[in-house]
């Protein structure tokens, strides 16, 4: 529905008071803009809150009545964020500076005294739904925005990191499985410890950087990229060099250096080959001095390189993948997250399935974030 179209609708409000008289005035005073419904008291409220919240316009709020107060319906309606979507106008006698100051502090959007002054209410009233009309459509229009921001992000790490497959003449899946397995990591990691204090927001960051973590490789020569033998030590020590190459890059990155995603791609780049008794490269990182990214992206990668055919290599099954990682062959990673891979091990063998699922994730977490951001932008009064 456009701001035009809110406007120009018949908006429903809810007029809360345990007077019956202050009911009908305010019904009498409305009811020709607005279709009414009443509650006598605060649990009424809320009842009729849960079932009709979706076309409640306006709540109009009295402060002293039984069984539950307007100031415990505020409450309530903040701790459920109903506050966020339908305005609050509190009606009372009660005009004492500390009654004010509670209201606007629980989210009231507006406090009008008794006795009170019809054309006042009115006024009030229809300013107060016009404002969040307008707030409705602001942030409908943020989202979008954020939306496009989001999709073109992973946009523009999808093509730069197929352009490093393309070069390395790797499996095309070999970044949707490292991703799809970063996630699945990720929310195995939340589930079996919260003090790494993993949000979906980290896990859907991580999950989306984590497509960058070999694009140093674009500026590893081809020769050695495609070698289909046993590389030489001077070969093997300028492969290495793709994990700095990969962080420079990104860190050379005029304007967008400093945001979430890059500043999370750029460890994962540098530190996904480091190990967790020190033995990794480039800086020989031991244990939690490697970032939780790195440390996840790194089990993801060592798995779908030994799980799939390369040039040098026939592809390993799902059992010796295993076993090879378990016991150490790929070096030495957080016993943490070895058991987080056991944890998901019922789904790895399936790659369709583990892609789905991850994908099915990583959109519904995008999805909240986005209505998230539209709604904190336009909810600070």
């Amino acid at each position: 529905m456009s701001i035009d179209e809110e406007l120009i609708s018949r908006h429903t409000i809810l007029i809360v008071d345990d007077g019956d008289i202050n009911r009908d005035m305010l019904s009498d005073i409305l009811s020709d803009e607005y279709d009414i419904l009443e509650a006598s008291n605060g649990i009424a409220c809320l009842q009729i809150l849960a079932k009709e919240r979706s076309r409640i316009s306006a709540v109009l709020l009295d402060i002293n009545m039984p069984e539950m107060g307007g100031f415990e319906v505020l409450e309530y309606m903040k701790k459920e964020d109903w506050i966020e979507d339908i305005p609050v106008i509190m009606i009372s006698a009660e005009n004492d500076i500390y009654f004010i100051k509670r209201a606007y502090n629980l989210g009231a959007s507006d406090y009008i005294n008794r006795p009170f002054d019809a054309d006042l209410v009115k006024k009030r009233v229809r300013n107060t739904i016009m404002l969040y009309a307008k707030q409705r459509t602001l942030q409908r229009l943020v989202a979008k925005e954020i939306l496009a921001n989001v999709k073109t992000n992973s946009l523009m790490v999808s093509v730069l990191a197929h352009i490093v497959e393309f070069r390395n003449r790797e499996s095309s899946d070999h970044i949707s499985h490292v991703k799809s397995l970063t996630y699945m990591l990720l929310k195995a990691l939340e589930r079996r410890d919260p003090s790494y204090r993993l949000t979906p927001e980290n896990e859907y960051i991580i999950s989306t950087a984590s497509a960058l973590h070999d694009i140093g490789k674009i500026a590893i020569d081809d020769e050695i990229l495609n070698k289909p033998g046993k590389l030489t030590s001077d070969e093997y020590d300028a492969m290495k060099e793709h994990a700095m190459q990969g962080y420079t890059i990104l860190e050379n990155v005029p304007d967008i250096k400093n945001e979430e995603l890059i500043r999370i791609a750029k460890e994962i780049c540098r530190w996904h080959h480091e190990r967790y008794d020190g033995g990794g490269y480039p800086d020989g990182l031991r244990g939690e001095e490697i970032p939780i990214s790195a440390q996840i992206v790194s089990i993801a990668d060592v798995y779908d390189a030994l799980t799939s055919e390369r040039c040098y290599k026939k592809a390993f099954d799902h059992e010796t993948a295993m076993k090879m990682i378990l016991d150490g062959e790929c070096g030495t990673f957080n016993p943490k997250l070895l058991r987080c891979l056991q944890d998901i091990e019922y789904i790895l063998q399936d790659r369709d399935r583990l892609r789905k699922t991850a994908e099915a994730g990583l959109t519904e977490i995008a999805e909240r974030l986005i209505d998230s951001a539209g709604r904190d932008l336009y909810s600070r009064r």
